[in-house]
């Protein structure tokens, strides 16, 4: 099982090919935002990574992210979890504003992967 380490909040175990935003939020208990419901259409799931950063990439995130004129972030809704990883959450519910992180986001990815 891939191990997932979150600064701040630990390391946990979490279960190969599991949506790195549903790991940050059910195994890590990270606040996460998610309020496209993991869609890969608003970006508040933007996580940094520190080491273990995957290679590839699907379409949904690769042009949400040129449109919106980000680098240096990933979106944790178009990310499996495949191998050890290290993230920074950066867009968490805490200090948002936001009466909640969205909906929960399915188990698959959404919209279903292109990968680059």
């Amino acid at each position: 099982m891939p191990k997932l380490t979150v600064e701040g909040f630990g390391s946990f175990e979490v279960p190969a090919g599991k949506r790195l935003v549903l790991a940050l939020e059910q195994d890590a208990h990270v606040d996460v935002l998610h309020a496209c419901g993991g869609n890969a259409r608003c970006t508040t799931c933007r996580v940094e990574f520190v080491a273990g950063e995957p290679s590839k990439m699907t379409a949904a995130e690769k042009s949400v992210l040129a449109a919106k004129g980000l680098s240096g972030v990933r979106l944790s809704c178009q990310i499996q979890c495949e191998g050890d990883m290290t993230v920074r959450a950066i867009s968490r519910l805490e200090g948002s504003g936001r009466p909640n992180p969205g909906p929960t986001p399915d188990v698959n990815i959404q919209p279903p992967p292109q990968w680059l």
